[in-house]
């Protein structure tokens, strides 16, 4: 593999795959490093029991190649992680991309030569090369985070986070087990867990809302409907503020009858998943209206938890519903009805320690034979914090982002010439499909890098008047929302020191790709493109 191709990419998700197919198609020459042992991304760390997505499967998958959509079929519609997997090592094989990448090897640096203009990678394997252009395809949910807990060291069973889980077979089959957390990764893990376990103990501190997921297998008649019309599917849907064809609905709450938002909210509940929210189209704006559906959720888990002293604390009533990512899932909480599993509130006895048996709380102790981390992930910039990333005069993107990340359009950040990040801060990534967002990422980036290559440019930067007012839209947008109002990882709150920055752009995916066309209409407005020495425009 070459030392100094054109272009370096860093990860093998969703992201770094197209990437990587798109910089060949350029006919640049391209090198991928990838931490883990095989593609994937997420769906390569995260196989804890019960993983899947919670987008339709027909639509969380590449559109770039129709024959690529017409031979894959998905089994479920809503895909478990193996199968996802599946698929995109079926990506890597059917366009070769495996040749050109690097795997079992974390990259720990990346330093810009302001001489040669040329971006010098450092690698886990002792390599280093240098490239013209450097792109982060390193996901927004990549770095497990875990909690401090005092004795942790000490205890004598098995420890697993649902971020990292063991490529393994893990037989927690009569195992006491406490999971800890009670997000996505916790609702899709708790009822398989309860499954298995002698003995499970649900630790939360904030409960969260959670919608049934209805999974069944997928319709074959609406398979082949999908693929005979998947060209208008996803124009579709990139005209969609989430990327995913919801069914939208331009009512507002407060504007139909009290038997008529009833009658709404249990015709969503029914067909399941996210598509909950789009109930009406107020739902994430206005808070009276989300009202109306928080209090729909709230009635449901009552009627399903029988124990009304859990179902209140399953509850949540600190953060309008949506605010926090809202979960789907498949008998969550109705896992709570059954006896060995216990729901352990730790905002009303904290958990204190851990020693060689288990788990110990403000009011009890826990044995325990394994405990399961759900603890979320430093979303969107803690990758990319955790690596000596150095620009112009030597400063580091961790001093830069010091008081939260800035970005032009989520895509470069200022004194970081030929430096991409996809689906980073500042853009929709986190709050849409995020493969479409993904894609519209990976294409805007390779029509500039083509658009270089017939011009003559050596180098493009963000404009620092750009960026100052793109971080003062996204600010603007997030504060007309209601997912200002919740403590979430969106803002980075469940890591302690994390500035409070609404991290992603709330506009809508359809209004963001529209603003990238129109950046790139106008010759890029808002970079500083520089010309080789040397060349002879196109």
């Amino acid at each position: 593999m070459a030392s100094n191709p054109d272009v370096v990419i860093v990860g093998a998700g969703f992201a770094g795959l197209y990437m990587l197919h798109k910089v060949r198609g350029l006919g640049l020459s391209v090198r991928l490093f990838e931490q883990g042992a095989g593609v994937g991304g997420t769906w390569f760390w995260n196989r804890y029991p019960g993983a899947r997505c919670d987008v339709d499967s027909l639509e969380y998958s590449y559109s770039f190649s129709e024959e690529l959509q017409q031979e894959w079929s998905w089994s479920e519609r809503f895909a478990t992680q193996p199968e996802i997997l599946r698929y995109l090592d079926h990506v890597a094989d059917r366009f070769d991309l495996r040749r050109d990448i690097t795997f079992s090897t974390r990259v720990e640096a990346a330093v810009y030569d302001e001489t040669a203009h040329r971006w010098r990678v450092g690698a886990s394997n002792g390599e280093t090369v240098t490239a013209r252009f450097c792109i982060m395809a390193t996901g927004c949910l990549s770095t497990a985070r875990a909690p401090d807990i005092a004795g942790l060291v000490d205890f004598a069973g098995d420890i697993f986070h649902t971020g990292q889980w063991p490529h393994h077979d893990v037989d927690l089959t009569g195992r006491r087990v406490a999971i800890i957390g009670t997000g996505s990764s916790g609702i899709q893990a708790v009822p398989m867990l309860a499954q298995s376990a002698s003995a499970l103990y649900v630790f939360q501190r904030t409960p969260n809302f959670s919608v049934p997921a209805r999974n069944a297998p997928t319709d074959p008649v609406r398979e082949r409907d999908w693929k005979a019309a998947y060209a208008e599917k996803r124009r579709l849907a990139r005209e969609t503020t989430a990327g995913i064809l919801y069914d939208y609905n331009d009512i507002k709450a407060l504007d139909v009858s009290e038997a008529e938002r009833q009658a709404a909210y249990e015709a969503r509940w029914a067909k399941g998943g996210v598509n909950f929210l789009r109930s009406f189209a107020d739902l994430m704006l206005d808070k009276r209206a989300n009202d109306t559906g928080a209090a729909f959720v709230r009635g449901k888990i009552r009627e399903i938890v029988r124990n009304q002293d859990v179902a209140a604390k399953l509850t949540p009533t600190d953060h309008p519903l949506g605010a926090k990512r809202i979960c789907v899932d498949s008998h969550y909480y109705d896992t709570f009805n059954q006896e060995h599993v216990t729901l352990v509130d730790v905002r009303e006895t904290p958990i204190t320690g851990a020693d060689a048996k288990g788990l110990i709380t403000e009011a009890a102790r826990y044995d325990v034979d394994c405990i399961v981390f759900a603890t979320g992930f430093d979303a969107v910039t803690g990758t990319l914090s955790r690596m000596d990333i150095r620009g112009r005069g030597d400063v580091t993107l961790k001093h830069l982002w010091q008081d939260g990340p800035r970005s032009y359009l989520g895509l470069m950040s200022v004194g970081f010439p030929n430096f991409f990040t996809i689906t980073g801060p500042g853009s929709p990534s986190i709050l849409t499909n995020v493969v479409v967002s993904i894609e519209q990422h990976v294409e805007w980036i390779a029509d500039c890098l083509a658009h270089m290559q017939s011009h003559g440019f050596e180098t493009i930067e963000a404009d620092r008047q750009a960026e100052d007012a793109w971080m003062v839209h996204v600010g603007e947008v997030a504060e007309r929302t209601l997912f200002v109002l919740a403590n979430s990882w969106y803002i980075g709150a469940n890591i302690p020191g994390k500035p409070r920055v609404f991290l992603p752009y709330a506009g809508g995916f359809v209004h963001y790709r529209r603003i990238c066309e129109d950046v790139t209409a106008q010759n890029f407005r808002g970079f500083h493109l520089h010309a080789a020495q040397n060349a002879v425009p196109a």
